[in-house]
């Protein structure tokens, strides 16, 4: 048998999604728990190596901000590509904030994009044969949270 040989993991970006979301609704919030709140996910748009779309409205992002500041979220939404296909993504991650920063997070005040780590893991249901390959490999996602929208850079591990 042949040794396994070491190859660095690599990732290629794949597609965008721009996401529209309403402002939060917050189900509760205390110093033990931290801040429940559910952002219902409005539209938006979707751009990738040779497909385009649009996100479809009715996805919730459910996420509770805990008292340290770090963000545990669980977005679940649908998209339509240009072609017909639907794809449905599953999207857990984690949003952390410099020390400097956690009170306002934890009132719901927004923080610039390039302070915080904000990553997820996104999973796919496909319905469409074209597009079985994203239910066949692993994805990472960096993300950047604006007032009114998500910005969303899918990238495949090679």
């Amino acid at each position: 048998m042949a040794p396994f040989e070491e190859k660095p993991i690599g990732y290629e970006e794949v597609f965008r999604i721009f996401i529209e979301v309403d402002k939060p609704i917050v189900v509760g919030q205390d110093e033990v728990v931290g801040r429940r709140q559910l952002i219902p996910i409005l539209s938006g748009e979707v751009i990738g190596a040779g497909f385009k779309g649009k996100v479809l409205p009715g996805g919730i992002d459910s996420q509770i901000i805990r008292p340290d500041g770090k963000c545990e979220l669980s977005a679940r939404y649908a998209v339509q590509l240009e072609d017909g296909a639907s794809i449905y993504i599953e999207n857990n991650g984690i949003r952390t904030v410099p020390e400097e920063y956690v009170e306002a997070v934890k009132t719901g005040q927004f923080i610039d994009p390039d302070l915080y780590y904000f990553r997820t893991v996104p999973r796919f249901e496909v319905y469409d044969e074209k597009y079985q390959w994203m239910m066949n490999h692993l994805f990472i996602c960096k993300a950047a949270r604006l007032p009114d929208k998500v910005l969303l850079k899918f990238y495949k591990v090679l």
